[in-house]
């Protein structure tokens, strides 16, 4: 089952909307799912997922947002306290020349499976940004825009993009003057 829902981003930051109704279907243990890296030329696709607590609390939940409206340091700020608080968080990766070889979005399809796979819990509800992951057999919903929207996308969109940049920079510093930390 694939749902697949547009929505306006809240202007407030993400909300537990999705998740509380899924907790209220039953759901216990509900997956954010979310990716960076496919639109630079150069690195990996870096695949994020997390599982929160089913009714988070604290003032640590400020911190979640959409990656890509936070600076570096918030980014780390967030990560640490999802490190605290979540129940399990993963990444995935696909390498650059899986990306060459496969195609972004197979590729981007791979690193989410990959970050699923060795998650140590077995989530039993997927929300996505934006794309479905028909490779999955379980329930999920794919989120336009699903991680401004969505806590559980967000926290995945932070995981992601603090991995990716944590490998650009380490690529930065392997190959210095390519740019790859930008």
């Amino acid at each position: 089952m694939v749902k697949r829902s547009r929505n306006a981003p809240n202007k407030n930051g993400p909300t537990f909307v999705e998740e509380a109704s899924l907790l209220a279907q039953g759901y216990s243990l509900i997956a954010g799912l979310d990716e960076v890296g496919r639109g630079p030329l150069a690195g990996p696709v870096v695949a994020g997922v997390a599982i929160l607590p089913p009714r988070p609390q604290g003032k640590w939940l400020r911190l979640i947002r959409d990656s890509k409206q936070l600076s570096a340091a918030q980014r780390e700020a967030a990560l640490e306290r999802l490190r605290e608080h979540a129940l399990a968080l993963n990444v995935g990766v696909c390498t650059p020349a899986e990306v060459d070889r496969l195609g972004i979005a197979p590729a981007t399809r791979l690193a989410m499976c990959r970050a699923l796979k060795s998650l140590p819990l077995k989530p039993q509800f997927l929300l996505l940004d934006a794309f479905p992951l028909p490779e999955v057999e379980l329930p999920q919903k794919a989120i336009v825009r699903g991680d401004a929207l969505c806590y559980s996308i967000a926290a995945a969109s932070i995981v992601a993009k603090v991995a990716r940049d944590r490998m650009m920079a380490q690529a930065e510093r392997d190959y210095p003057g390519y740019g790859f930390a930008r």
